[in-house]
């Protein structure tokens, strides 16, 4: 399963952004996606996940500003970022965990390769 991450940018303090990530592959389904960040010289924290049932979790850092969606009929999982502030500035991953067919059902937990956010005046 691979997945593809965009949307990330510079913004101003205060603005919006989406991201998307994308999942693709042959026979698999998805459970639990979400999103985590790393800011430099600081370790990945989450951010906020949403569950197979669309129950969401956020940081309480983000909480009333961001807001985790999904699409499973486009594997698709969302982050509306709103009232950015510059400290959101960060790479921001994609996770996404599931099972795969290859002969058996396998568990697969894949990251996406990172999208830059900047929040700057």
């Amino acid at each position: 399963v691979q997945l593809q991450a965009s949307g990330g940018g510079l913004v101003q303090p205060g603005g919006s952004l989406r991201l998307s990530c994308a999942a693709s592959g042959s026979t698999f389904s998805i459970g639990s996606m979400g999103w985590y960040r790393q800011a430099p010289g600081e370790q990945r924290e989450l951010v906020a996940t949403i569950a197979s049932g669309d129950t969401t979790n956020y940081a309480d850092s983000v909480k009333g500003r961001f807001t985790i969606s999904r699409d499973n009929a486009k594997n698709t999982v969302y982050l509306q970022m709103s009232s950015l502030k510059p400290e959101d500035t960060a790479v921001y991953y994609c996770n996404v965990q599931g099972t795969y067919y290859s002969g058996y059902w396998y568990h697969f937990n894949a990251w996406g390769q990172g999208t830059l956010v900047t929040v700057s005046s």
